[in-house]
């Protein structure tokens, strides 16, 4: 479940290895360049953590951000 914390919202993934955490984030990045909504995220090894926020509405939560978090959740489903 997307946190919203500190204008972002928030989730965190966790894979069984780095091949997938990777494959993952190839399949998000796809997603936000076909919106022209890129993440903040962090991968290490096998987790990925992502904080969404629209960046022209000044670093807020708008329904951008709530509309690419649930295209990433479809992507894991």
């Amino acid at each position: 479940m997307w946190e919203e914390k500190n204008n972002t919202l928030y989730k965190k993934f966790e894979f069984k290895n780095f091949s997938e955490a990777f494959a993952f984030m190839a399949r998000v990045a796809l997603e936000a360049e076909k919106m022209d909504h890129h993440p903040l995220w962090t991968n290490v090894y096998n987790k990925v953590e992502i904080w969404l926020s629209t960046h022209d509405a000044g670093d807020m939560v708008t329904d951008k951000d709530h509309k690419l978090a649930a295209k990433i959740d479809q992507l894991i489903s």
